[in-house]
């Protein structure tokens, strides 16, 4: 689920960058590329995984 989430922040980084949309400091395509890596790593430690499994 975070992956997902990370995959939609990229994209919109990616558009923002894109489309050379002016905005402030807040939002800007690498704040919003950094909360992306952050859902990405956050993910790939195997927080937001789904259910654990048990034995």
């Amino acid at each position: 689920m975070v992956g997902i989430v990370a995959a939609v922040l990229f994209f919109i980084a990616f558009l923002i960058n894109a489309a050379e949309i002016g905005t402030n400091d807040v939002s800007s395509s690498v704040n919003v590329m950094l909360l992306g890596l952050t859902a990405l790593a956050l993910h790939v430690a195997g927080i937001g995984t789904g259910r654990p499994r048990r034995r």
